[in-house]
């Protein structure tokens, strides 16, 4: 088999050539046929995370190992079995749900792997799929798409399931109230397409590229505000009448969380999802002051994948702008999408 690996942070992807693995006990065996890239790939393959005072977490101290083959977005079709895979069958096409724990803790026991102390993420801990082959540890983790398009499907895997889980810690205001959406790349037009899918009232998006932001205004944006402008906090408090109750940061900079707090009414809550790096200074009495919630949102659970698959079958697809390219172009599109040429999601398709 044939995969992209970071052999070395910052350096190229290596194209390595190895046996295809046989599966085993409950492990399932994928021929790739579409392949998400997302902006996490970055973070993983520059090696680092910024947190903000010049500080990092490093691959290694989040227990990445290199060589990796990264890719977490996957749709494939099964073409082996190990002699306790049970449920999925040789032949057909399944989305594989990468946010895998232990699988034995009580976290993952309660439903939510995605928070598993000893993750086994694909394509960040184990392989993933920058290949035209890949491992999946039990059919648990995977998800018949029947005919839908693979290319469509994979981003569902993060993109989808992501912002998923961060519209529903919205809460019941998602269907009464406006909700701001910060960033307008990939994650940030299938926020909008979910939040529209999930019976939101309406979407405000912030973004610092005019070319993003008009992509969210044909995507259905009530309003769309420049997050370098001066004024941008009180564009937000405008649209949203005495300032939002929900903000949800894409993007998680130091300047983007800042504005999603200035952008708060009383009560409010910002989500931060993105992981560009940085560090916000708060004064403790504000929390209670202003009754705000600042939360976190990683990923999602295998009950918020089947949800979200469940709400495309009734209310079809996202309509995020989608282009494909070889797998073996996969080193130009994280050059792309590390320039900021990428608008909706690249799919990679390895060769049939």
């Amino acid at each position: 088999m044939k995969s992209y690996d970071v052999c070395e942070c910052g350096a190229p992807l290596r194209l390595m050539e190895r046996p295809t693995p046989k599966p085993a006990g409950t492990e399932v065996l994928l021929k790739v046929t579409a392949a998400g890239v997302c902006h996490s790939d970055i973070h993983i393959w520059d090696g680092y995370y910024e947190i903000g005072g010049g500080k990092r977490i490093e691959l290694k101290d989040r227990g990445i190992k290199l060589p990796l083959t990264m890719g977490h977005e996957n749709v494939g079709e099964v073409v082996a079995l190990g002699p306790d895979a049970k449920g999925v069958k040789a032949g057909q096409v399944y989305l594989a749900h990468p946010w895998m724990g232990c699988g034995e803790c009580a976290v993952c026991k309660r439903g939510d792997e995605n928070l598993c102390l000893k993750p086994r993420n694909l394509g960040v801990f184990s392989a993933g799929g920058y290949a035209d082959y890949m491992m999946v540890p039990h059919p648990r983790y995977l998800f018949e798409i029947g005919d839908l398009p693979p290319e469509k499907v994979a981003p569902l895997a993060c993109s989808g399931v992501t912002t998923y889980g961060a519209l529903k810690k919205v809460g019941p205001d998602l269907k009464t109230q406006p909700v701001v959406i910060i960033g307008a790349g990939g994650l940030g037009l299938m926020c909008l397409a979910l939040h529209k899918a999930m019976g939101g009232r309406a979407a405000i998006v912030v973004d610092i590229d005019p070319v993003k932001r008009e992509a969210a205004k044909k995507a259905g944006a009530h309003a769309v505000v420049d997050g370098a402008a001066s004024d941008a906090a009180q564009q937000i408090i405008k649209e949203t009448g005495e300032g939002a109750w929900a903000v949800i940061d894409l993007v998680g900079s130091t300047s983007t969380a800042k504005l999603g707090v200035d952008s708060l009414r009383k009560g409010g809550k910002l989500i931060i999802v993105g992981l560009f790096g940085g560090e916000i200074t708060l004064g403790t009495p504000l929390f209670p002051m202003r009754a705000m919630t600042i939360q976190g949102s990683y990923v999602g659970s295998l009950s918020e994948m089947r949800e979200l698959l469940d709400l495309v079958r009734r209310a079809g697809l996202p309509p995020v702008p989608i282009r494909t390219r070889p797998l073996a172009e996969v080193q130009t599109a994280l050059d792309d999408l590390r320039a900021g040429k990428v608008v909706g999601r690249v799919v990679l398709t390895p060769p049939a």
